[in-house]
């Protein structure tokens, strides 16, 4: 009898030990947060529900990463914060915005600093990118970039037709909640209002401001062009998004992880980037079929205005590094 009931208790830790090995991975699952402010129609939340997809794929289940878009999380400023509170672990977000951890890293928001998208994509594979992002890394006590996503030529859009830098005088323009963006309507006289970007198009639309400015496909994907009435080509900045891992997300993961996720990351950042090169090049002549009136304008002049009109202490910027993005060849 003894030996049977040993017998017993041995069978009924052996199934219990199993059935701990069958919970164990489910048990083991770390569940993180991606947020940015962008709508989910947009390239850069599809590739990063597919990034997020690919990293639970590859490490077996072990992350399971929910993607959180059009500021579900929080206006941007927000989402940059939570890296450091821990209310979420990866963020797409402007290099304007991180750069209030570490200034010099908005350099590239400085206007007509890159020639097009191509000099966009080259600057983030340069030194100075990487120079860049790792005195965010320790500015930010931590904050990773691992991937940039080219965001399109930011234009402007308005209810009052300009062609030059003097027309602008007077008007409210709309303008990211960061310093990088007021650059250009300082320099030629208008009033730059920060509103936060879901917010933007209600504010067009009852006239709390005149103007904001934004890539094509972004005014396409905000609908910005159905409460105004001219695109004005100005191109003053190619802007692009950081994927950025917050210091809590990254100490979880093992170095081979931390490769991984850095590896799909710029994989997502490099589909998204064609879907938006593409779609910048088609929306200029779609544009003007929905009747949108588009104003092509003399970009130097407006260029030669910003440079006499600001200068790069003002914005916090280091000249020298500027100096070394346009360099970029």
């Amino acid at each position: 009898m003894n030996r049977r009931i040993a017998h017993q208790v041995l069978v009924l830790a052996a199934l219990a030990t199993g059935m701990m090995g069958i919970a164990a991975p489910a048990q083991a699952q770390t569940k993180l947060k991606w947020a940015h402010v962008y709508e989910a129609s947009e390239p850069y939340h599809r590739w990063s529900v597919w990034a997020a997809d690919e990293f639970k794929k590859r490490t077996n289940g072990k992350f399971e990463i929910q993607v959180f878009p059009a500021s579900s999380l929080g206006k941007e400023s927000d989402i940059n914060q939570g890296l450091q509170l821990g209310t979420v672990d990866v963020i797409l977000t402007g290099a304007s915005f991180a750069a209030r951890s570490f200034p010099r890293l908005a350099v590239s928001y400085y206007p007509f600093t890159f020639r097009d998208a191509d000099h966009v994509l080259k600057y983030a594979k340069s030194d100075i990118f990487k120079e860049l992002a790792e005195g965010y890394k320790k500015g930010s006590g931590g904050n990773t970039v691992t991937a940039l996503t080219y965001y399109g030529v930011r234009h402007s859009t308005s209810n009052k037709p300009f062609k030059n830098c003097d027309e602008m005088k007077g008007m409210k323009m709309r303008v990211p909640d960061a310093p990088a963006y007021t650059a250009l309507p300082r320099a030629c006289g208008a009033n730059p209002t920060p509103i936060a970007f879901a917010e933007v198009y209600l504010a067009l639309q009852n006239g709390t401001v005149d103007a904001q400015e934004n890539p094509l496909p972004t005014i396409e994907a905000k609908k910005f062009y159905e409460v105004q009435k001219h695109i004005i080509l100005t191109g003053h900045i190619a802007d692009a998004l950081l994927t950025v891992v917050s210091p809590s997300m990254m100490a979880r993961l093992s170095p081979a992880e931390q490769k991984l996720f850095t590896d799909i990351s710029q994989e997502a950042a490099e589909k998204a980037t064609q879907e938006i090169r593409k779609r910048e090049g088609e929306l200029v002549d779609e544009f003007r079929k929905k009747g949108i009136n588009i104003i092509t304008v003399d970009r130097n002049e407006f260029q030669q205005r910003v440079l006499k009109a600001i200068d790069f202490p003002s914005m916090q910027l280091d000249k020298r590094d500027w100096e070394r993005v346009i360099a970029i060849k």
